[in-house]
């Protein structure tokens, strides 16, 4: 919105042009534009015309009729209001009329980025470990964030916004998985919920401060590029997933962690944390290697996969697309911005209250059927009452967002921690493949009003209506190897190899892993 707005602009004029006053006043033509006559953006009158017929003495309108004229390009450039943005990379590159098709490029080729790291970082996360795979991935997005500011064309900033895009939900996948396997079952609720999701929304709101404040694009990016260096300190904080290191054979390192983290808290850790046998089941098992095709090998983990790839989808084609139809909305782009980005917070709020005290399926679902009830009800509203429109639009994203929020943690107690981060990172895939076809929902708007809306409701509440068909993972432990998965269509939960007192222990140690939340 901010680095790629567009401000209002028109053909620019040069100095040398030799036209009076009132020839200058009428270079440009007029055109409609939402039932108003306003300037051109792209057109002009020929300027060789108006100079002679400036010379002669004639004046525009009276002497000379300004629909008669011939149009031209702006074969001189742009002026561009700054009543908005000093400058952004439409202004940088004049990336308007002809080559307006750049702009929307640009934002595609991120989320491609996206698309591209959420496909990868999984299966790099599994294979090199959730916290290196983090790290990495967070100076990706810093440094090539850092060389884009001193971007000298449109491709140089569209590539790098690729790289960007890359490291940013790569780190974002990594975090979310890494957080999820070191918490205990409470915590883990709380770090996904509001400890990810509320500080996202936080974040959100403080992007249309610096804009407001910080017009220039290069210094807006710079901005908000530097604080991702406030992360190095935390390599010596966060410690590795000790779940990733037992599927990796490592048991002495996921053991010195977990007792680590028994004396910070102040727990006394057993003399066995780790039996022998468990260790002997899970060295014979990690013996094999893990790859994305392993997220369809039985006909369990391939049905969960299909509908988590349906589900996230769906979810992202209503956030992004009810998020890009929100600068539509009457008042300043500023204002619009973080009221989109404030109504996020209550909806993880109660997404957490939801995740603590009642069953993921149903949660998911209840959220998903009201995102979508609303969006459907928007076209019985009348068209002269905005406020009423605009509330349920916000109710629509309401329940959309506590669905977005819902899905991390539901996904993530789907999948077994062997293929846990290719799996969330899968579903990361298909949300991302979401949000490039979100503009285009937004964009149908333009033949009907209501038809985005009709769209995204049914489509919603689709959603909802196969979330019910998921297992429900409440109060159960999260897997470690497929075999343990939990089955669809409401089939019972078979541990494998894990009798109930290893289920037992595993419970009542969750506290040693509590600390690693720092």
């Amino acid at each position: 919105v901010f680095l790629a707005g567009t401000p209002e602009h028109r053909c620019a004029v040069p100095s040398g042009a030799n036209l009076s006053e009132e020839w200058l006043n009428a270079s440009i033509p007029l055109e409609l534009r939402g039932g108003r006559a306003v300037p051109s953006r792209c057109r002009r009158y020929r300027l060789a015309a108006l100079a002679n017929l400036s010379a002669l003495g004639l004046r525009p309108g009276s002497d000379v009729e300004l629909g008669s004229l011939e149009e031209e390009p702006c074969r001189d450039g742009w002026e561009y209001s700054s009543d908005v943005y000093s400058s952004t990379i439409v202004t940088e590159w004049n990336l308007v009329c002809d080559n307006d098709w750049k702009g929307p490029l640009s934002t595609s080729l991120f989320f491609v980025g996206v698309l591209l790291g959420s496909f990868i970082s999984g299966q790099l996360s599994d294979k090199f470990g959730r916290k290196n795979v983090l790290f990495a991935t967070l100076a990706m997005q810093t440094g090539f964030s850092f060389i884009q500011v001193f971007s000298t064309s449109w491709e140089m900033f569209s590539v790098l916004f690729m790289l960007v895009g890359m490291g940013q939900i790569s780190n974002y996948v990594a975090a979310f998985v890494l957080g999820t396997e070191i918490l205990g079952k409470s915590i883990r609720v709380l770090f996904c919920t509001l400890g990810v999701c509320v500080f996202y929304a936080f974040g959100y709101m403080l992007l249309p401060l610096f804009a407001y404040f910080i017009r220039d694009w290069r210094m807006l990016l710079l901005a908000l590029t530097l604080p991702g260096l406030l992360c190095i300190p935390l390599w010596w904080v966060i410690p590795e997933s000790p779940r990733w290191l037992i599927s990796q054979g490592r048991f002495q390192e996921a053991e010195d962690i977990i007792r680590k983290a028994a004396k910070t808290n102040g727990i006394t850790a057993p003399d066995v944390i780790l039996h022998p046998s468990d260790l002997q089941d899970l060295n014979s098992q990690k013996q094999q290697t893990y790859t994305i095709l392993d997220l369809v090998r039985t006909r369990n983990i391939l049905t969960i996969t299909i509908m988590s790839v349906i589900i996230w989808m769906i979810i992202s084609v209503g956030y992004f697309g009810l998020s890009l139809d929100t600068p539509n909305l009457h008042g300043d782009v500023y204002v619009n911005c973080f009221l989109s980005a404030v109504i996020e917070v209550p909806a993880y709020i109660i997404s957490w209250l939801l995740l603590r005290n009642l069953p993921r399926r149903y949660s998911m679902a209840a959220a998903l059927f009201l995102g979508g009830c609303v969006l459907l009800f928007i076209q019985l509203v009348p068209s002269h009452i905005r406020a009423l429109s605009i509330l349920l639009v916000m109710l629509g994203k309401f329940g959309i967002t506590s669905a977005f929020s819902i899905v991390y943690v539901y996904t993530a107690e789907l999948y077994p921690t062997v293929v846990r981060n290719m799996g969330v990172g899968a579903s990361s895939m298909a949300s991302r493949l979401g949000s490039i076809l979100s503009p285009y929902f937004v964009y149908l708007g333009a033949y009907d009003r209501f038809l985005p809306y009709i769209l995204m409701g049914s489509l919603t509440v689709l959603s909802g209506i196969l979330t019910l068909f998921l297992p429900e993972s409440y109060g159960m432990p999260l897997p470690d190897t497929i075999d343990q998965m939990l089955l669809v269509k409401g089939l019972e939960y078979r541990p494998a190899s894990r009798n109930k007192r290893d289920s037992k222990e595993e419970e009542e140690n969750t506290e040693i892993f509590k600390s690693t939340a720092l």
